[in-house]
């Protein structure tokens, strides 16, 4: 009966009809919302209203992905995320783990769905496919899990078995990552304790932040970020504590090929398995006309099933199990010290990410956090293993005590760049790789940014609150490149005669003090070879690199001329800044800016116009906090504003800040946030 009347709830459209009035969104300066009311749910209204004022295209796009919708309202290019979606089974997953999720958080839940609706019916103008409302819980919370997915990699490994590409397993290099560190007493001068919050995420769409505070009276008030259509924040600051996240790479996803008997049977330990035949639906419009059409896929023992050339494959998961990572999220938010947030992470709900955290008891704390399968020894489990045995069939997770971690280490810090978890902290305090099973598959490498990083710390005693800031927006590549996707340190060493083609620029590269200012020549110069190099050496760089072999003369004499050529054609000269090379843009607003691909303020970029190139991610959302005795001391700043709104005076009004390295103060006193609010109204 206590599912039934669940399953109800999530599908209902009526919930508890929240009273707008009891909600004031408080919007600052820089239009963050600000959103007070006695209840979570209420509070969730108020964020869905704010968000939705904001947003409305990212988050209707979001959860139209998210309910296999998206091909209707796009065409073609909505029609891999609506496969992806149906091929999960996120609605079964949800029925089926739907007494998994508290009362208490599904009434957040509804309260933000109510909240997206009542939006939605006063701006009926503004609403992109009807079909997609009224928003229910379990269209939410299939968004949620089809981006689960996707950051296991699980969609990654689905492209991979339908572009028939099954062979030895590797991995792109991520070029924006993120960083995050924490320093305690024993490191930092004041007392205090600070954490960075340094996020690399695509600038606009779905994965892109979005800034709020939120407050209750039952025991919410966080200031953080959140994706567009998620219910609460997911990376925070409280008035105790705050954490943040970085994409982390242990192996967090399966691939089984299964033995078949015939084209509906596969044999698994000598027994016969019927092979479940599914069927997405994907529409795509031809002349206007929508067509809709059908793909076949499959489910296993092992999981959700593709054939392709080779046979048929199984993909599996720990996020096509669970449905509680927004409520851990939600809790962690919650938490008023280490020892609460720990217990919630024991909830083991989340699929990865490094945590990097921080409180106002002086506690720091790192860990590399995931849903790690226990899996059988004697299988590669990098590449594809054997889907004909139940050895392979693992049903059990680590716990989180037995994940690489750091508790108040005696160097004083926490820091983590998307690389080694066994480099987190100072050498003799690390987490020993030799201690975990070389099966969960972690990291075991630095990049660019954890050696810098890691360098910058060490460098100081003691380290101010005005040094940490200086650590946080240090642009600089270490001495010797250190990417761990190629080895291109031999372009330092090549030499040239004065009379080549190519001196100027290779002079330029090599003298260069690997500062990635706007107004460097060598960094411009760097910016244009790096992507050369990128996009039209790729298959050969990533060649080299699986053999352990360094780029190769040639191949950078290559994208040398390369560079030349490029520079030539869009610029008419050989010498260009980086900040006329790169440029941060949106509206009619465009402005040079500094960072590149894995340095500190990482920054990513790709064709724009004229030859120039336009940042996509990156520095997204930067958070910087001093936890005093009496609480958090807050500062923070977002790429381009708060808003996604052209029409909005918040679409780009952070830009300047942001790329002069200013930052924005934010506060959790009430009466200052009401005195100095732009505006106050409630969501009607």
């Amino acid at each position: 009966m206590h599912k039934l009347i669940y399953l109800l709830l999530l599908t209902s459209v009526t919930y508890s009809q929240i009273n707008p009035e009891n909600i004031d969104i408080v919007r600052d300066k820089y239009g963050v919302p600000h959103i007070y009311a006695q209840t979570d749910a209420e509070v969730a209204y108020g964020l869905a209203w704010a968000n939705a004022e904001d947003d409305f295209i990212t988050i209707q796009e979001a959860y139209l992905a998210g309910n296999a919708m998206l091909s209707q309202y796009m065409g073609l290019k909505g029609a891999p995320a609506d496969f992806i979606s149906q091929f999960i089974g996120s609605e079964e997953l949800i029925d089926q783990n739907i007494d998994d999720i508290s009362n208490d958080y599904m009434k957040v839940v509804r309260g933000y769905a109510e909240g997206l609706n009542s939006y939605a019916k006063k701006n009926p103008d503004k609403i992109l496919f009807k079909n997609l409302f009224p928003i229910t819980p379990k269209k939410m919370l299939k968004y949620s899990q089809l981006q689960l997915f996707i950051s296991n990699q699980g969609a990654y490994w689905a492209g991979r078995i339908l572009n028939n590409d099954t062979q030895d397993e590797y991995l792109d290099q991520n070029l924006t990552g993120s960083n995050v560190f924490a320093m305690n007493s024993n490191k930092t001068a004041s007392g205090e304790t600070f954490l960075a919050i340094n996020t690399h995420q695509p600038l606009e769409g779905p994965t892109s932040w979005y800034e709020v505070h939120l407050n209750s009276k039952e025991g919410t008030n966080i200031i953080g970020t959140m994706y567009p259509g998620t219910p609460n924040i997911l990376i925070g600051v409280n008035k105790y504590l705050g954490w943040s996240h970085t994409v982390n790479y242990p192996d967090k996803t399966d691939v089984f090929k299964l033995r078949m008997k015939n084209k509906n049977t596969y044999i698994v330990d000598n027994e016969e398995y019927r092979l479940e035949k599914l069927n997405a639906k994907v529409t795509l419009k031809v002349l206007g006309i929508p067509i809709k059409i059908n793909r076949k896929y499959f489910k296993s023992i092992y999981g959700p099933t593709l054939k392709n050339k080779s046979g048929y494959y199984s993909i599996r998961t720990p996020s096509l199990y669970g449905v509680n990572a927004l409520e851990q999220w939600w809790r962690m938010g919650k938490a008023k010290n280490f020892s609460e947030f720990y217990n919630i992470l024991k909830m083991k709900s989340l699929p990865g990410f490094n945590v990097g955290y921080a409180d106002k008891y002086d506690t720091i704390f790192y860990m590399s956090n995931g849903q790690i399968p226990k899996r059988a020894e004697g299988y590669n489990w990098k590449g594809i293993v054997p889907g004909d045995t139940k050895k392979t069939l693992w049903n059990e997770l680590y716990d989180i005590e037995e994940l690489p971690q750091v508790l108040q280490p005696n160097s004083g810090f926490v820091y983590n760049a998307n690389h080694s978890p066994f480099k987190s902290t100072s050498n003799d305090e690390n987490p020993k790789e030799k201690d975990f099973n070389k099966n969960m598959g972690y990291e075991t490498y630095n990049n660019n940014r954890s050696v810098r990083l890691k360098y910058l710390i060490d460098s100081y005693d003691k380290v101010s609150f005005e040094d940490f800031k200086k650590i946080k927006y240090d642009n600089s590549f270490p001495d010797k490149f250190s990417y761990n996707f190629m080895d291109i340190n031999l372009i330092n060493e090549i030499k040239l005669d004065g009379n080549d083609d190519l001196y100027d620029i290779l002079n330029e590269i090599q003298n260069w003090n690997r500062k990635t200012d706007a107004d460097s020549v060598g960094a411009g110069l760097y910016g244009v070879f790096y992507y050369q190099l990128i996009y039209n050496y790729a298959n050969q760089v990533r060649e080299l690199s699986n053999n352990d072999q360094p780029v190769s003369k040639e191949i950078i004499l290559s994208a040398l001329s390369d560079t030349k050529s490029y520079l030539i054609k869009y610029f008419g000269k050989t010498k260009i800044t980086l900040g006329e090379f790169q440029k941060l843009a949106r509206g009619e607003k465009e402005l040079p800016i500094w960072g590149l691909p894995d340095v500190i303020t990482a920054m990513s970029s790709g064709p724009y116009k004229d030859g120039m190139h336009k940042v996509f991610a990156g520095e997204s959302y930067i958070g910087l906090i001093r936890f005093t005795e009496e609480g958090p001391i807050m500062e923070s700043i977002i790429s381009y504003g708060n808003s996604d709104d052209p029409n909005s005076e918040h679409y780009t009004d952070q830009m300047e800040k942001y790329s002069q390295f200013e930052t924005k103060k934010m506060t959790f006193d009430k009466n200052l946030i009401y005195k100095e609010a732009k505006s106050i109204y409630n969501p009607n």
